[in-house]
């Protein structure tokens, strides 16, 4: 017996981001969310493209079908990421994860990749269907950490694999069987980050598809509204042929950001015509050879002046363009013995260094774990001013950590150790100022490899 789909799609800011970065589609035979990736990198358009490019691609199928076509999918949605930053070098650091779903009458193809989730509630007993592909989710699948302290880790928003045009996009595939009255959700972390599990069921066991929606949206913001909050929703419902047939929603930033073309190759230019060779002239008297002899060669300055300009022009607007994409970019490393935030790229051309110091912090690197110590002496990329700022807090955070983990090893209090105060968001608010002697111990293989290890 085959069964049609109740659906309901919402995508909003927020209360804290400039932009939404999200997306999401739906369908009588899709459902899916995109929660994009890279700030000024254009996370909004890696989200519309993937959006954008299920939509097109929506049409019935079944089966194992629907699973090698969601895959397919995926992998040329990658493939527009890979040409549209190769065309835009502004543009290198987005990507975007994808949660989302064919339907058949009868089954699910599930297709995953990133943190956002789909959920199936089912007699009032709520089940998370997807596995996060995010750092805090491998450290709970190894039993180092609980999901208590997964939902408040500063390195929580952490995805190992994600839609980037890199080669690390194989989605994680699956069938799921439905039965008459599931009702199921696709969201981003903007959702499933900022309320639990039991909020969620809760939520979700309302009669109401539309108020549900609403009601979930409203629980995100009022927990923080930290992130785009992009919700699907969609019951299992009798078949109905005009449910079958219902308009698509295509909801967030895939409505508002319009995806540039990628260029075409140029043809070749055309075989030039066949000439025929000159006659040769006739002979001539000297009074005539004198006459009609040939006028000297113009002169080939103004052709070279051209050409020159147009070489100039070209180095110009390469060295434009290098300035511009430097211009643009952000990186952490150390600076006397600090953590230090550079505007630029690392090195050098020709003696000119690419970056500049923009500001010098408080966070000693020698506090830092191994791991991070070794993160800031290899650079820490960043895609914006702000974003490095926010890496700096995290970093902040593990040195205070560290310098109370040796101070426990010592047995000590160097004189004159503040006591850290914390901001509601857990970073620490006050400057360390302490003397830089706490030298950590010499760590195990394990720990050195451990970015967790002091």
């Amino acid at each position: 017996m085959a069964y049609s789909l109740r659906f309901q799609a919402h995508s909003e800011v927020g209360r804290i981001r400039k932009n939404n970065q999200d997306s999401g589609y739906a369908s009588p035979t899709m459902l899916m969310v995109a929660d994009g990736m890279g700030g000024a990198a254009a996370g909004d358009l890696a989200s519309a493209v993937a959006a954008t490019m299920a939509r097109d691609a929506d049409e019935y199928l079944s089966g194992e079908e629907m699973l090698t076509h969601m895959e397919a999918l995926l992998a040329e949605a990658n493939n527009k990421l890979t040409e549209l930053v190769s065309q835009d070098l502004t543009l290198d650091g987005m990507g975007t994860t994808f949660c989302g779903a064919m339907f058949d009458g009868n089954q699910l193809g599930l297709t995953h990749i990133g943190d956002s989730r789909c959920y199936l509630l089912r007699d009032g007993e709520l089940r998370q269907l997807t596995h996060d592909h995010s750092w805090v989710q491998q450290l709970m699948d190894q039993g180092r950490l609980t999901p208590q302290q997964a939902a408040t880790h500063p390195h929580r928003s952490l995805i190992i694999k994600v839609l980037n045009g890199q080669n690390n996009s194989s989605p994680d595939l699956s069938l799921v069987d439905v039965a008459l009255g599931d009702r199921i959700m696709f969201c981003s972390d903007g959702l499933s980050g900022m309320i639990d599990d039991d909020r969620i069921r809760e939520i979700l066991g309302q009669q109401d598809l539309d108020v549900t929606v609403d009601d979930l949206t409203e629980a995100a913001n009022e927990a923080g509204g930290h992130d785009n909050i992009t919700v699907v929703v969609a019951d299992v419902v009798e078949q109905d042929d005009a449910r079958d047939a219902a308009r698509p929603q295509l909801v967030g930033s895939a409505m508002e950001r319009e995806i540039p073309d990628v260029g075409k190759p140029v043809p070749p230019p055309p075989a030039p015509a066949p000439t025929r060779a000159p006659a040769p002239a006739p002979k001539q008297s000297g009074a005539e050879a004198s006459r009609y002899a040939p006028e000297p060669a113009p002169r080939r300055w103004p052709g070279m002046i051209a050409g020159a300009l147009a070489v100039l022009l070209v180095i110009g607007g390469a060295t434009w363009g290098v300035v511009a994409y430097t211009a643009s970019r952000y990186y952490i490393a150390e600076s006397d013995g600090v953590v230090a935030i550079y505007n630029g790229l690392p090195g050098s051309i020709l003696g000119y260094e690419l970056s500049s110091l923009t500001e010098r912090t408080d966070v000693v690197v020698t506090d830092l774990p191994r791991f991070y110590q070794r993160g800031v002496a290899n650079t820490i990329g960043a895609s914006g001013l702000d974003s490095a700022r926010e890496t700096v807090g995290e970093l902040r955070w593990k040195a205070e950590r560290c310098v109370s983990v040796r101070l426990e090893r010592l047995g000590q209090q160097p004189p004159g150790l503040p006591t850290p105060t914390t901001s509601p968001s857990g970073l620490s608010t006050s400057p360390p100022n302490y003397p830089t002697y706490l030298a950590p111990i010499t760590p195990t293989t394990t720990e050195e490899s451990d970015p967790e290890a002091c």
